[in-house]
């Protein structure tokens, strides 16, 4: 496997990443906190330059970690693995940006073509990727969510694990939307604390 090799033209921070990255695969989690705790910051300035949004930026924040992390074994040592994780989030942040601009179609209502011809609409299911993010959270964030308070537990599983919509989370837990929003940011950093202060007590 390619994350075995040794590459010499690596920075001393590069050669870090990889030592990290050969932990991680090995089954050691701090590994991964101190991964995520390298990067997010960046990850996520960059994240927001490109979408204007703190919220979606933190999500595809979380979303570029859980895809790298799913595919750590693929990553090859020829380039830092700060490319690569960019790399992630770059065309991740582009599928997403795609996809915002194609319109939407709500399967409440009905719709006719111009000639008057009822449109099909067609049944669409989560994707592959999709699915690859939400198994690799419940592997990975599943004990560090556990050690949030209820409500901040409930909003980060309901959003991550169910892939809730901010409305279904206000209907669920019945708060107003505004306030689902910033408890949920509010979730995210505690979450990310936790990270960072697990990755804190391992050298």
């Amino acid at each position: 496997m390619g994350v075995s090799d040794t590459n010499n033209n690596l920075s001393e921070k590069a050669k870090k990443d990889l030592e990290l990255v050969k932990r991680a695969l090995s089954g050691d989690q701090q590994a991964y906190s101190k991964l995520m705790n390298r990067y997010r910051d960046a990850i996520y300035y960059m994240l927001l330059k490109m979408v204007n949004n703190p919220t979606d930026a933190e999500d595809l924040t979380i979303e570029t970690f859980g895809k790298a992390f799913k595919n750590l074994h693929q990553y090859v040592p020829d380039f830092a693995f700060s490319t690569w994780l960019f790399k992630i989030a770059s065309n991740n942040c582009i599928d997403f940006i795609r996809k915002q601009r194609t319109p939407l179609i709500s399967i409440d209502q009905d719709h006719n073509d111009k000639n008057g011809m009822p449109l099909t609409i067609q049944e669409s299911s989560p994707d592959p990727e999709e699915n690859m993010i939400k198994s690799q959270k419940a592997v990975l964030m599943r004990s560090v969510v556990d050690q949030l308070k209820p409500r901040y537990k409930d909003l980060i599983v309901l959003r991550y694990f169910k892939e809730y919509s901010y409305e279904e989370i206000a209907n669920e837990l019945n708060l107003p939307l505004g306030t689902v929003k910033a408890q949920l940011f509010r979730a995210k950093e505690l979450l990310y604390n936790i990270l960072r202060k697990n990755s804190d007590t391992k050298p």
